[in-house]
Parts: structure tokens; sequence; C-alpha cells
């Protein structure tokens, strides 16, 4: 037990003493970033075109069935599952 506890401690350190490195990093590329008034502010995004909701052009055949994409076939998945048990009285 205590040989795992030295061996977390000496495995973590490492990591410990770069995090302040690490972090000092970021913040001098974000200072960076905002110093250069050259550079552009990002254009925002477009926004995402609405979906178009199309009806079920397979509707008129019944609940449960849809289109196969990129035909016009359509086809419904079903399943069931069955038990059966019997008993015989002969001796």
């Amino acid at each position: 037990m205590r040989t795992l506890l030295i061996a977390f401690v000496v495995a973590a350190s490492p990591l410990a003493a770069m995090a302040p490195a690490l972090s000092q990093g970021k913040s001098q590329g974000s200072s960076q970033g905002s110093s250069q008034g050259s550079e552009r502010p990002a254009k925002p995004l477009p926004a995402p075109a609405p979906k178009q909701t199309t009806s079920n052009p397979c509707a008129a055949f019944g609940p449960g069935f849809v289109q196969v994409e990129g035909s016009a076939t359509c086809v419904r998945l079903g399943g069931g599952i069955g038990v059966g048990v019997g008993s015989s009285s002969r001796r």
C-alpha cells in the first residue's frame, strides 16, 4: 500500500509541476491575439437551414411502413416471439 502511494506521488509530481507553465502559456496566447489590432473578428456562423418536413409517402400502406432511403420502396419491419408449452398425461 505504501509503495502504491509513493508511486502515485512520483507519477503526479511532474504533472503538478507542469500545470502552472501550461496555464501561463494559454493566457499568453490569448493576450497575444487581443494585442494585435490587425486581426478581424471572426464572422458568425450562418444559421443552419431548417429541416423540411415531408409527409410519409408510405402512410397509405398503413402504420409502421417507412421508405427506404434513396428509393421508392416501402418496407415494414416487425417481429414477434412465441412460446409453446405442452404436456401429456399418458403413462
